[in-house]
């Protein structure tokens, strides 16, 4: 049994909450390097040089590379064999949110209550998911969520007889209708079986890969392949100025379901696609 100081969770937290938000990730300026070099219209190749410029700017003087600063998300992986001294995980991971978007002057986004709208003035709490594993470790996988992209995510409870040419018809579908609000070129996560809730979550969880890596089953890496592509013929481009660059990856995540639904659900993110991992 290994045992882990709760402080040192809630500093982790602080510093990845700063850190995601003011600091690209390199799979990301990978991409928008990339296309830089592929895209075909001349206005959104400068976009995308600006997008770059930004981050470069927000990573020198450290300041958040988008004024949304976005709901805390986190995933994370317990070890059997961890425990946890001092505050919960849940508390200690909500100080640290706290502490992150207070001392990090990031935008505090949290309203307490969907419909009286008063906000937190701290960013929590987290929206946090937990998966319990083999070791004596806890990994944190923390993504900002801007709603700018949030809002034009969508799930559909699609029958098994639509198949495979429904799900991607209900992607394409999704990214037209969502054009140039999602700040493009977006990130698109799509989650595919299990429940209503639990698409939705692989669908989220699947923005935390990078978005240059591909599932690990042939079949679906292939099927994110050929989204990509068939995304990028929409037209949308950066910022909705048309072009060749309407998304930097498509990432799939699958569970298995019932046999009598298909569920699908797809999870939109801007460029900046902020993300990041962190193990005690």
């Amino acid at each position: 049994m290994r045992i882990i100081n709760s402080e040192e969770i809630t500093g982790a937290v602080k510093e990845m909450c700063i850190g995601a938000n003011c600091h690209l990730n390199q799979d990301i300026r990978r991409a928008l390097e990339n296309g830089v070099k592929t895209e075909e219209s001349e206005i959104s190749r400068s976009i995308l040089k600006n997008l770059i410029k930004n981050a470069d700017i927000a990573d020198k003087k450290e300041v958040p590379i988008c004024q949304d600063t976005g709901m805390a998300v986190f995933f994370v992986e317990i070890g059997k064999e961890v425990f946890v001294e001092g505050d919960t995980i849940t508390e200690a991971i909500n100080k640290g949110v706290a502490q992150g978007y207070t001392d990090g002057y990031l935008r505090k986004s949290v309203v307490a209550d969907p419909i009286d709208r008063k906000n937190t003035k701290d960013n929590t709490p987290a929206v946090i998911y937990y998966d319990f594993v083999e070791g004596d470790r806890i990994k944190l996988t923390f993504a900002p969520k801007g709603f700018g992209s949030e809002n034009k995510s969508a799930l559909k409870m699609l029958n098994p007889s639509d198949g495979l040419d429904g799900i991607v018809d209900f992607v394409i579908d999704t990214v037209r209708k969502a054009g140039a609000n999602p700040c493009p070129p977006m990130v698109v996560g799509v989650g595919i079986g299990g429940t209503m809730d639990k698409c939705a979550q692989l669908a989220k969880k699947a923005l935390t890969r990078a978005a240059d890596s591909h599932n690990e089953n042939p079949f679906y890496a292939k099927l994110e392949d050929e989204l990509l592509k068939k995304i990028n013929l929409l037209g949308i481009g950066p910022q909705g100025m048309g072009g060749t660059t309407t998304a930097l990856g498509v990432n799939i995540e699958v569970y298995p379901t019932h046999i009598a639904g298909l569920p699908a659900a797809v999870n939109i993110n801007c460029h900046a696609t902020r993300h990041a991992v962190r193990e005690i």
